[in-house]
């Protein structure tokens, strides 16, 4: 990740959180999820999420029945195993991690079960998806912590 950027998003995020919110909410739906694969591989050239990794430091994805099924058999556990070991019900009864940070993550940001990871981690930060201009909640909680969903919100108020 270029340096400069790294630096600046956090704060540009914090300031322009009102600015996304109306823009979200204001913006050509279709044109914007057109162009959204673009903005994405635009990114993610400038981004390396093994320098940041904060989605898996702050932030726990759902496990869908598959999800646990898929890892658990990769971990050599009962499902039932994993899910006590790791899991907890939220209010909305997803299975979620039971801590922060993601207990997958290794020391040099790493995901440990990259190869089976939860369909969640799979598709974050959603930025080639049109999850990311139909639930704009979803987007704007996401911005407070990836970089990526900031670039890719800059460029989308760019070129409007």
């Amino acid at each position: 990740m270029k340096e400069e950027l790294l630096k600046s998003w956090k704060s540009r995020s914090r300031e322009n959180i009102k600015k996304y919110k109306i823009f979200l909410n204001r913006i050509d739906k279709a044109k914007a999820i057109r162009i959204l694969p673009e903005l994405h591989h635009e990114a993610f050239k400038k981004i390396d999420c093994l320098e940041c990794a904060a989605c898996c430091k702050n932030y726990s994805p759902r496990f869908k029945q598959q999800d646990i099924k898929r890892i658990s058999k990769s971990l050599n556990m009962k499902e039932r195993d994993f899910e006590l070991t790791y899991l907890v019900s939220d209010e909305d009864h997803d299975f979620v991690l039971q801590s922060k940070p993601c207990p997958f993550l290794e020391k040099d940001n790493k995901c440990q079960i990259y190869d089976v990871r939860p369909s969640d981690c799979h598709r974050f930060p959603y930025t080639d998806e049109d999850v990311f201009i139909k639930q704009p909640a979803l987007t704007l909680m996401n911005a407070s912590f990836c970089p990526a969903v900031n670039v890719v919100l800059e460029r989308l108020m760019e070129i409007k």
